[in-house]
C-alpha cells in the first residue's frame, strides 16, 4: 500500500472489534510515530499505551464521556514535553506530537487498523489518571484496534477552494 492509498482509506473509527491487537501491529504503529519528523529533531513526544480495560474505561470517561473509546483494545495518549514557540510562533511540542499522531494513524490504516483523533478530553483528569510527569502535556488521544464499521469518506473541499498559487 502506498502512502496515498493509506491517506485515502483512513477513516475516523468509532466502533471496534473486541479482538486483541497483536504486539507486532502495535509496534508498527508506534514505530511510525517514533520515526516522524520533529522541530530541531527534539522528538519531544511520549506515546502512552493504555491496554487495561478498567483504565481504558476511565480514560474514555475523561474524554468527555465518549465511552465508545474504551471499546478499542488499546488507547494511545500522546503527550509532549517541550512546548516552546518556534520561530514562526507555533507551539513546538503540539506540532511535533501532531505530526507523530498523523504518522501513526496512517500506519494503522495501512495495517488494517482503525483510529480516531480525539481532541475532546479533560487533560488534567487524564494526566492524573495516567500518572504523567508534570512536564508532559497531553496533545491527543486515539483508540486503536480492528474496525467494527466501515464509514463512508467524509466530504472534502475542492482543491481550488484550498490551494492558492502565488
Amino acid at each position: 500500500m502506498t502512502v496515498q492509498e493509506a491517506i485515502r482509506i483512513r477513516r475516523s473509527i468509532r466502533r471496534y472489534q473486541s479482538r486483541e491487537l497483536p504486539a507486532e501491529l502495535l509496534d508498527q504503529v508506534l514505530e511510525a510515530g517514533r520515526l516522524a519528523p520533529s522541530a530541531r529533531n527534539l522528538q519531544n513526544w511520549r506515546f502512552h499505551v493504555v491496554r487495561d480495560a478498567g483504565l481504558r474505561e476511565k480514560s474514555a470517561a475523561a474524554c468527555n464521556g465518549q465511552t465508545w473509546i474504551a471499546g478499542a483494545p488499546v488507547i494511545l495518549v500522546i503527550s509532549e514535553t517541550d512546548n516552546r514557540l518556534m520561530g514562526c510562533g507555533q507551539p513546538m511540542g503540539t506540532m511535533n506530537a501532531s505530526i507523530a499522531v498523523s504518522y501513526m494513524t496512517l500506519a494503522a490504516a495501512e495495517a488494517g487498523l482503525g483510529t480516531c483523533w480525539i481532541g475532546s478530553f479533560k487533560a488534567d483528569e487524564l494526566h492524573e489518571l495516567l500518572g504523567l510527569p508534570e512536564e508532559e502535556t497531553i496533545v491527543a488521544v486515539t483508540p486503536l484496534g480492528y474496525p467494527a464499521e466501515t464509514p463512508e469518506a467524509r466530504p472534502r473541499q475542492p482543491r481550488e477552494a484550498i490551494v492558492i498559487e502565488h
